[in-house]
């Protein structure tokens, strides 16, 4: 199975090598919503499992599409209160959910994560429920299929820092690529931001919308086909890894 990984921040403001289809990874950390939703996902991102959406002003999760292969989600910092429910409906097989910094304050509102039977991990630092009377064991009986709380079980122990990556790991065919994918994942995008990085010196900042996923520049395969055909050898070889 093809990894891309896209990263999309204000100083790589570009259209999607990868046709969204072979998409596994989607960062839009600090890519603003204009209205508290999700623009630009679609059902399109078929293999999607790692989708990051940390600090776009999110209040909602109505638009959320249905990633049924997305097994870790990253909405940290915005400012959801509810709805989670749909989180079941549309990404079943999460295992681990970070919903820290947002503005959720009762446990009636996390008791809709019941549905998701896969999740291990959930994060709420920061969230006005943690002020709660006995937090922790109220989340731990609510939510019993979880491991992990803020990054620790029920003993306190700390959750290692591999273990969403060994999950990944375990759903990968290629027994090869499981002992020495993470750190060679990490290699190729580091590679590129420092190729973004050079393009960031003495260019303003532009800021960055999730609308911008909607734009006619990221096409399906076919389009993005022709775009090759007409494009000088820099940009075909922009998404060699997803041949």
């Amino acid at each position: 199975t093809p990894r891309c990984s896209e990263h999309l921040s204000p100083l790589r403001n570009q259209r999607l090598p990868c046709p969204k289809r072979k998409v596994t990874e989607l960062v839009l950390d600090n890519c603003r919503s204009s209205n508290g939703e999700i623009e630009g996902l679609n059902d399109s991102f078929k293999e999607l499992q790692f989708l990051s959406m940390a600090n776009v002003e999110l209040t909602s999760l109505a638009k959320l599409p249905t990633l049924s292969k997305l097994r870790k989600l990253e909405l940290s910092d915005n400012v959801i209160s509810g709805g989670l429910e749909v989180l079941a409906e549309r990404c079943p097989n999460l295992t681990y959910l970070n919903l820290s910094g947002n503005k959720i304050k009762d446990l009636g509102t996390v008791e809709a994560l019941q549905n998701l039977k896969n999740l291990k991990s959930l994060d709420l630092f920061n969230c006005e429920i943690t002020n709660l009377e006995d937090y922790r064991d109220s989340i731990f009986e609510l939510l019993q299929q979880i491991t992990y709380l803020d990054g620790f079980d029920q003993e306190d122990n700390e959750a290692p820092d591999s273990e969403d990556d060994d999950d990944e790991a375990d759903e990968d065919d290629d027994d090869d690529e499981n002992e020495a994918g993470p750190p060679g994942e990490y290699e190729e995008e580091d590679d590129e931001d420092d190729g973004a990085s050079d393009l960031g010196e003495g260019e303003e900042e532009e800021e960055v919308g999730l609308s911008y996923l909607m734009k006619e520049e990221i096409q399906d395969e076919e389009d993005d086909d022709d775009y090759v055909e007409g494009g000088d050898e820099e940009e075909e070889g922009k998404c060699s890894n997803c041949n």
